[in-house]
């Protein structure tokens, strides 16, 4: 692997997460900002290590005897792209050296803030993703990717008629296992992860959207599995990516997020550092 491919830090770890395969824990939780990694230094019962580079502070400690690493991510599948596959490189890079026959395997589970898109889904809900359409187009850069619901992305892309200048969007499920461990009892459907926060949510400030009643559309939308039929719930910027990889790479993935804002009625929760502390709290509690 060239320097240039996958650069390390001068101490051998990634070069941007900081981690190598000793200090990266199995069970891994994701965050968007790098202050709430705090909240789980009151959390863990041990800590063994704590990095800090940009916008992404990682922290390792134990959970009743379960091993599990917090990490930051910014804003954004940009950066989604970034941690993601470094952190899957960490478990494959010793002595600065790749090994390919590394066996291990991430539990992700991203804990975030989001919109709500239907009205029902109110300010202060947990909410987790079933599915994520990425808006993105992340996924299309990769020769790996292979869409396993091809049909729901073709009933999407019909439903939403899209320009094509835009980029292609992309679905991708959640892990099973995680779901039934960790999201059992919350609200859950189809999240849309968009490439921006203004005009690719649907916001004019003083730009406008180029998309007409975006949120209309993708609030309307409907997808009918078996007995089940799934809504998007809510918009945000990471999720697809990260259920993205995980599938190419092998790795199992969820999303929980809080809803902070509610998007058809004009609702928004300026102060949640209670309710993302009890989320936070439950997430790990049901992780380990």
């Amino acid at each position: 692997m060239k320097a240039s491919e996958l650069p390390l830090a001068p101490d051998g770890s990634l070069y941007h997460i900081h981690l190598t395969g000793d200090t990266l824990a199995e069970k891994v939780l994701l965050v968007g900002d790098p202050g709430r990694v705090n909240m789980f230094k009151d959390i863990f019962e041990t800590i063994e290590f704590e990095s800090e580079n940009r916008e992404l502070h990682a922290l390792t400690g134990s959970y009743h005897g379960k091993r599990m690493t917090a990490l930051s991510t910014g804003m954004g599948c940009d950066n989604i792209d970034i941690v993601m596959t470094e952190l899957d490189a960490a478990l494959r890079v010793e002595g600065g050296k790749w090994n390919e026959d590394s066996n291990r395997h991430l539990q992700v589970v991203r804990i975030g803030t989001s919109g709500s898109l239907q009205e029902e889904v109110d300010c202060g809900s947990h909410v987790a993703s079933r599915y994520a359409i990425g808006l993105d187009g992340l996924m299309n850069y990769y020769k790996e990717w292979q869409p396993g619901e091809s049909d729901m992305e073709a009933a999407f892309l019909q439903h939403m008629g899209l320009d094509e200048r835009l980029a292609r969007p992309y679905c991708v499920g959640c892990s099973e296992l995680l779901f039934k461990k960790v999201a059992y009892d919350m609200h859950h459907g189809i999240t849309a992860t968009a490439p921006g926060f203004y005009g690719p949510q649907g916001r004019a400030v003083r730009l406008h959207p180029s998309i007409e009643g975006l949120n209309e559309k993708l609030a309307s939308f409907e997808w009918k599995e078996k007995e089940e039929k799934w809504k998007v719930t809510n918009l945000e910027m990471e999720t697809s990516a990260i259920y993205g990889f995980s599938r190419m790479l092998g790795h199992e993935a969820l999303t929980v997020c809080l809803i902070i804002a509610n998007r058809p009625k004009g609702t928004f929760l300026n102060d949640y550092h209670k309710e993302m502390r009890e989320l936070v709290g439950t997430v790990v509690e049901r992780l380990a």
